[in-house]
């Protein structure tokens, strides 16, 4: 009986040494999560570049409009020197206006309007037939009617002077109608008022 109880004893004594030397479980952490990686950011723009395109662009489109009416504008002008520049034409002898000149002086009188700067000289020409002193004056007789005619159609005297050349500059040199037509003539020439000229409107 005594030799049960230590028996029990020992057993106990094993099972109490057995747990006390038992290791305590480790506390294991929970997992750490992954780090979750932001959204992707759209890369911020230089402020300064996108101004500068603007700019540069701004500029581009500036020049190129400039450009666009420096050739509408030179392409005016050109339109209006032509029209200022066209002859009119006489008949053998002659100063009378002819209805043909009329339409080209008509043209002339609406650019003059337009052009309040502009004065002109008109010169008179002949053909090669009769003495110079003859031509001389039907020259001037020529120039003076052209002028008479725009000054008829509101334009001021003041805005021209008349100049004869006779037969002294012909247009064309043969000795036949064909040559003697084109040299019956009325010319014009700008002489002030004819840096900025324009259409009218």
């Amino acid at each position: 009986m005594l030799a049960s109880r230590h028996s029990i004893a020992a057993i106990a004594l094993t099972l109490f040494a057995v747990s006390a030397c038992k290791k305590k479980p480790e506390i294991v952490p929970p997992p750490t999560p992954a780090p979750v990686a932001p959204a992707p950011v759209a890369p911020r723009l230089n402020q300064d570049s996108i101004e500068a395109a603007r700019r540069a662009a701004d500029a581009a489109a500036r020049a190129a409009a400039d450009a666009a009416d420096a050739r509408r504008r030179s392409a005016e002008m050109e339109s209006v020197r032509s029209a200022i520049a066209a002859k009119v034409y006489f008949d053998y002898d002659k100063d009378d206006i002819r209805d043909d000149a009329k339409a080209t002086l008509d043209a002339k009188v609406g650019i003059l309007n337009a052009n309040t700067a502009v004065r002109l000289r008109i010169a008179g020409h002949t053909d090669s037939r009769g003495s110079d002193e003859y031509n001389l004056a039907l020259g001037q007789r020529r120039a003076a009617a052209v002028q008479r005619y725009l000054v008829g159609r509101g334009v001021s005297a003041s805005r021209f002077e008349t100049v004869s050349f006779g037969k002294e500059r012909p247009a064309s040199q043969g000795e036949n109608e064909s040559s003697w037509s084109q040299n019956r003539r009325g010319e014009f020439e700008i002489i002030a008022g004819g840096d900025n000229l324009r259409m009218p409107r």
